[in-house]
């Protein structure tokens, strides 16, 4: 779970960002700004959801040895929250972007 503490900065919900602090940080223009930007995205989500796909894989493993029916897992449904309240992959790309982690 250390990759998600990574991510804690970028804001959960949307806002507006000054587009020329955007170009300064990236020295590109806007539009090859948004498109290296949305690759990345797609990165980060690939890599959430990776990690959440490994995470359910053990609740998965415990169920399938159970042969009784479980319809509450407290844990799984914890580890639901945790990542329904992650920000948005834009988000946190944007994030990198202007704290100087990513260089594009």
């Amino acid at each position: 779970m250390n990759f998600l503490k990574n991510i804690s900065k970028a804001p959960i919900n949307t806002e507006t960002i000054n587009r020329i602090e955007l170009e300064k940080k990236s020295r590109k223009n806007i539009y090859e700004t948004i498109c290296i930007l949305e690759k990345i995205s797609q990165k980060i989500s690939q890599r959430i959801k990776e990690n959440m796909d490994k995470k359910l894989e053990e609740f998965s493993f415990v169920n399938k040895n159970n042969l009784e029916e479980i319809f509450e897992n407290k844990e799984q449904i914890e580890l639901s929250k945790i990542y329904e309240k992650l920000p948005k992959a834009t988000s946190i790309s944007i994030q990198y972007l202007l704290d100087g982690k990513i260089k594009l």
